[in-house]
């Protein structure tokens, strides 16, 4: 069998048809409890759901209770540097952009310095805690990155951090001496003459904390995957920005990870003509880190491609299909963005269903 006649679609009273996907072991929801569902006497089985994601604060006995009832994997997202309430009493880890002052957040898209000990003990802690106080199957990074607005076609994408800690510890990592001048000369300096230093320092501030966050998990609940929500472009989209600006240097990090998945949100980013767009990053993925599919791999790729309506809207006429892209090898699993905005469109919740039944094992 082709990988094209894998991938055919043929219709049987209009309906598409397709064929199971073993590999795919993963076939979940974000964004909240499908209770919709059961208020109508319907379960996860009925629509091929197998797991939840739910934001760690969120997370309650109840909600855990319902889910293992209706046998499905619990998995929970974790703000990382995107927590913006604790800046309201520590202004000072507040990212400081090129001109030297307060960066203004990107579409309310608040960052947090990444050198800022407070705030990583603060962030380590909220972690360690929602591992131990409920039994979940993994729990997943979300905006571990710097401060950014790139879940959009065109990507709002600051310089940060250039704080006095931040430009100290480069320094005292790289062996560079910065001359005392201020903060926007330094930045001119680091973003030109420096900046390949400047880039990779930034990145391995980032993967240091995963390196920790994977600390903790395997003092705690060692038994648990630990993955992220991360932003799907290549190395080479937006002249290196996941590398230059959002400081996301995957290679590194996937040594700590268990599952990659990235978030190619088709009508959010402009693509919604194009959905080849969202197996084509996901296929970019897997060669980037030299991963076949195998459920062996390590780690796995699970991408979470958008059927709620963020910015475009998207057809239910769409829906399948952008499952079957986003269900494609190296993928070993797939989860739907997002139940918030699905519960009350029961055309794509009914189209969601036929989709993960039929690609059943």
């Amino acid at each position: 069998m082709t990988l094209v006649s894998l991938f055919a679609v043929t219709s049987v009273f209009g309906q598409p048809r397709w064929q199971a996907r073993p590999y795919i072991t993963i076939r979940a929801a974000y964004g909240g409890v499908p209770q919709e569902l059961f208020d109508q006497g319907k379960s996860l089985e009925d629509y091929g759901i197998n797991a939840v994601f739910l934001g760690s604060g969120s997370l309650n006995a109840q909600r855990l209770s319902t889910l293992r009832d209706q046998g499905a994997k619990v998995f929970a997202e974790f703000n990382s540097m995107h927590y913006a309430e604790y800046l309201k009493d520590h202004p000072d880890a507040t990212p400081i952009g090129a001109d030297g002052k307060a960066a203004p957040p990107p579409e309310g898209w608040q960052g947090v310095c990444p050198t800022h000990k407070g705030y990583r003990q603060n962030r380590m802690s909220a972690f360690g805690a929602a591992l131990r106080d409920f039994e979940i199957e993994g729990i997943w990074l979300d905006y571990h990155h710097a401060q950014a607005s790139w879940e959009r076609d065109t990507p709002i994408l600051p310089d940060t951090c250039f704080c006095a800690r931040c430009l100290k510890e480069f320094s005292q990592a790289t062996g560079v001496k910065l001359p005392a001048r201020p903060t926007a000369d330094l930045a001119r300096l680091l973003l030109n003459q420096h900046r390949a230093r400047w880039t990779q320092w930034r990145c391995d501030v980032f993967t240091d904390w995963v390196r920790e966050y994977r600390a903790v998990l395997k003092e705690v609940r060692p038994s648990a995957l630990l993955g992220t929500f991360h932003c799907p472009w290549s190395v080479e989209d937006y002249d290196g920005a996941l590398r230059d600006k959002l400081a996301i240097d995957l290679p590194a990090q996937s040594r700590y990870l268990d599952v990659l998945s990235p978030m190619p949100y088709h009508a959010r980013f402009g693509h919604s003509g194009a959905l080849d767009w969202i197996s084509g990053q996901v296929s970019w993925l897997g060669k980037y880190l030299k991963l076949s599919g195998s459920t062996e791999d390590r780690p796995l790729i699970w991408p979470i491609v958008q059927l709620s309506n963020w910015g475009e809207t998207v057809p239910v006429e769409q829906v399948e299909s952008v499952l079957d892209h986003g269900s494609r090898p190296p993928a070993t699993g797939l989860i739907v963005f997002a139940w918030s905005g699905l519960r009350q469109e029961s055309g794509k919740v009914e189209a969601l269903g036929r989709f993960y039944r039929a690609i059943r094992p």
